[in-house]
């Protein structure tokens, strides 16, 4: 098959070479998909999307007219494609529904203990030879209340390592993680978990449900001086409401390794340019606020995981007609 690959970084490229191994005609291209970009999928039967590449329905019709037949994405969310347009048109949609949910769980720890114990600022006080401590304070994570919003494979393993700090766990979720409760986890409605965490840390998935889940009056029902740390989806959280709560103190420290409006921000180096988005600009005004641009699941193990997932779906589309993985279809009404 000729496979398009959109949003195509050096090292998404190297990973992906390497799990063809030459299996598939792939042709990189560094641009995103878009509705202008989307004609250069001509004379291929798949294009490989991630997760700032746009696949509403405009994209979608494009894609069909053009013969593509998969969207390959290698990602687990999917909530940046237009599901009942692909099914419309006959396009078939695979993803990763799981590569290494480590990477993810262990990025949140590592925004959770820097934010705690200010790393980030003590490095750059250090670098310049202030070894004060003024301003550094932390606490101990051993027996404080930490709140988990989606337990799945990353929020168990998120309340696993977090168990092992002596932090007494709250979670919410439509289905109860067996793992999580043989860990002594205990299931709660939102606002009692709001209302008791220390931190609390979104690991839920983007659906109409979640969009905004934390907005201005889910931050007024918590414990002032609390701790969020987003490592899911940006549009689960309100940002207006984030930094009103900033302003206000009721939040004590942000860690974001999403944001709601990242598509034009992250995965690029715009270090020499400027940012445009204001809302994201304030937000990094904060001295309490840490931003990673969505690099939570880039490790080795993950970024291999998602090739060979990704090359999986192209094959078994080839030889089936259908990925190992499919995104299904909206039900119907």
């Amino acid at each position: 098959m000729r496979v398009t690959v959109f949003s195509t970084k050096p090292y998404d490229e190297d990973y992906l070479r390497s799990a063809n191994d030459g299996a598939h005609d792939l042709v990189f291209l560094e641009m995103r998909l878009t509705a202008d970009t989307a004609a250069l999928a001509r004379g291929s039967d798949a294009v490989c999307a991630f997760v700032n590449d746009d696949l509403g329905a405009d994209v979608i019709a494009e894609l069909a007219r053009l013969g593509v037949r998969l969207v390959a994405l290698r990602s687990a969310g999917f909530n940046h494609v237009d599901l009942g347009a692909a099914a419309e048109h006959g396009i078939a949609v695979g993803r990763v529904p799981a590569y290494s949910p480590h990477a993810v769980a262990e990025h949140t720890i590592a925004l959770i203990l820097t934010l705690n114990r200010k790393l980030h600022r003590a490095y750059n006080r250090v670098r310049e030879g202030n070894f004060a401590l003024d301003g550094l304070l932390g606490f101990d994570l051993h027996g404080k209340t930490v709140g988990i919003v989606g337990t799945g494979q990353i929020g168990g393993i998120v309340a696993r390592i977090l168990t092992g700090f002596g932090c007494t766990i709250l979670a919410t979720d439509p289905d109860r993680n067996p793992y999580c409760l043989n860990l002594g986890v205990r299931y709660t409605d939102l606002d009692d978990l709001l209302g008791h965490s220390d931190i609390v840390t979104m690991q839920c998935p983007l659906t109409p449900q979640t969009r905004h889940l934390i907005d201005a009056d889910a931050i007024a029902r918590m414990k002032p001086g609390v701790m969020v740390v987003n490592t899911s989806r940006g549009a689960v959280i309100d940002t207006a409401a984030l930094i009103a709560g900033l302003k206000s103190g009721t939040i004590g420290s942000v860690g974001l390794d999403v944001y709601e409006e990242e598509a034009d921000l992250f995965f690029e180096d715009l270090s020499q340019s400027f940012i445009r988005d204001d809302v994201f600009a304030r937000l990094l005004t904060f001295p309490n606020v840490l931003v990673t641009g969505h690099q939570g699941f880039f490790t080795h193990e993950a970024l291999t995981a998602i090739a060979r997932t990704t090359l999986d779906n192209i094959a078994a589309f080839a030889r089936d007609g259908a990925p190992v993985h499919p995104v299904p279809a909206p039900a119907a009404g």
